[in-house]
C-alpha cells in the first residue's frame, strides 16, 4: 500500500515524532511506501508532494516543527477542492491517507472520509482542544514552555513592583493557561471558557500589592471579559473563519493600569509556546500515535483518530473527535475560583 502523510494547521512540537513512527513501523514492519505531501491540505489540493522514506526520517525525534511543512489551507473553500485531492491522490498513486491536525486538520479528514477517500487521523495540538482524547502531543511542550516564563515574570515582576501579564495560546479553550499558570503560581488565571470581571480582575492586582508582592496574571488570548466591560478589536479571519487573536494582554494591561494607577506590563509568548523541542512526554505521546496510526490504516480502519484513553492508545471516529471542542470544565474548579477571574 502507498500512504500519503500531511501535517495540518500550526506547527507543534512532537509532529515530526509522528512522522518517524508512521514511516519506521510502515516500512519496517508492513513493507509500505510512503509520500509526504507538503503544507498541509495544500500538498494533496496542488500536488506538491517529498521523498518519505527511512532516511528521511532519521534524526527528526528531537526536531520541532514538521518537516512536512504546515498550513492552514482549507479545500471544503476552494471550489472542486475534492476532486482536485481525489485526482492528485490517484495520480501519486496513494491509497490512504495519514493526515496529523487538531480540529480544522482533522475535520476536513473527516468530510473527505464522507467523501470516498481513506484517512486515519492524528490529534495534534498545543490547545489540547480535541474531542474524544484525554491529552493531544504539542500541550505538554507548550504548558512547559509557559511555566517557565512565568517563572521568571515573577522575580522581575517582585524587583520593579510591577503587574505582569502572560498571554498564553488558546483561542476557545484555556487549556494552556490554566495548567501553566497554576503550575508557575500564578494570582489570576483568565480563560475562554469564563468571561473575567475586570473589576474583580482589579481587586486581586491592589490585594496582591498589599502583600508586598507583584501580581501575575495569565491570559488565554481567546479569554473576554464580561459583556459591555472592555471594547476589544475585531480580528480579521483566517481560511477556518477563525478570527486571528492577540491583544487581550495589552489591552487588560492598560486597563489594570487605568483603575489601580499601578504599573503594567505584557509578555506575549506567541509562536515561543509552539516552537523548539518536544518534552519527553510528547515525544513518547507523538510515537505511540504514529505506531497506532499505521496500524490503523493497514486494518482498513479509515475514518478513526487515533487517541490517549486512560493510558491506552485507541481509535474513534473521526465524526467523535470533532463533532465539538473539549473544553475547560470550569465547575471542576470551582475550589479555585480566584484563579478566574
Amino acid at each position: 500500500m502507498r500512504i500519503g502523510v500531511l501535517t495540518g494547521g500550526g506547527d507543534c512540537p512532537g509532529l515530526n515524532a509522528v512522522i518517524r513512527a508512521v514511516v519506521r513501523k510502515g516500512v519496517g514492519v508492513y513493507g509500505h511506501e510512503f509520500v509526504g505531501f507538503r503544507d498541509g491540505w495544500r500538498g494533496p489540493l496542488e500536488g506538491e508532494t517529498m521523498p518519505l522514506d527511512i532516511q528521511a526520517v532519521r534524526g527528526i525525534l528531537p526536531r520541532g516543527g514538521t518537516i512536512l511543512g504546515s498550513s492552514r489551507t482549507n479545500p471544503m473553500k476552494i471550489e472542486g477542492g475534492v476532486e482536485k485531492i481525489k485526482d492528485n491522490l490517484a495520480t501519486a498513486g496513494v491509497d490512504a491517507l495519514i493526515a496529523i491536525g487538531g480540529e480544522d486538520t482533522l475535520g476536513v479528514a473527516k468530510q473527505l472520509f464522507d467523501r470516498g477517500v481513506s484517512v486515519v487521523g492524528v490529534p495534534k495540538t498545543i490547545d489540547n482542544d480535541l474531542n474524544a482524547t484525554d491529552y493531544t502531543f504539542g500541550f505538554d511542550t507548550a504548558v512547559n514552555i509557559a511555566m517557565e516564563a512565568i517563572d521568571r515574570l515573577h522575580t522581575t515582576a517582585e524587583s520593579h513592583h510591577r503587574a505582569l501579564i502572560c498571554e498564553v495560546m488558546g483561542r476557545h479553550a484555556g487549556w494552556i493557561a490554566l495548567h501553566a499558570g497554576m503550575a508557575a503560581g500564578a494570582n489570576v488565571i483568565l480563560i475562554p471558557e469564563k468571561p473575567f470581571d475586570i473589576d474583580r480582575v482589579c481587586a486581586y492586582v491592589e490585594s496582591r500589592f498589599k502583600t508586598r508582592y507583584a501580581p501575575i496574571i495569565v491570559v488565554a488570548e481567546g479569554a473576554h471579559p464580561v459583556e459591555g466591560q472592555m471594547a476589544l478589536q475585531d480580528g480579521e479571519l483566517d481560511a477556518f473563519g477563525h478570527v486571528k487573536l492577540g491583544g487581550i494582554g495589552e489591552i487588560l494591561a492598560k486597563e489594570i493600569e487605568k483603575r489601580t494607577g499601578k504599573e503594567a506590563r505584557t509578555t506575549v509568548l506567541g509562536h515561543i509556546q509552539r516552537g523548539g523541542t518536544p518534552t519527553a512526554f510528547d515525544r513518547v505521546l507523538a510515537t505511540r500515535f504514529g505506531l497506532r496510526a499505521i496500524d490503523a490504516a493497514h486494518e482498513g480502519e479509515f475514518g478513526t483518530m487515533v487517541a490517549l484513553q486512560g493510558t491506552e492508545i485507541v481509535t474513534v471516529g473521526l465524526d467523535e473527535a470533532t463533532k465539538e471542542l473539549k473544553t475547560v470544565p470550569v465547575s471542576r474548579y470551582a475550589e479555585a475560583e480566584v484563579f478566574f477571574g
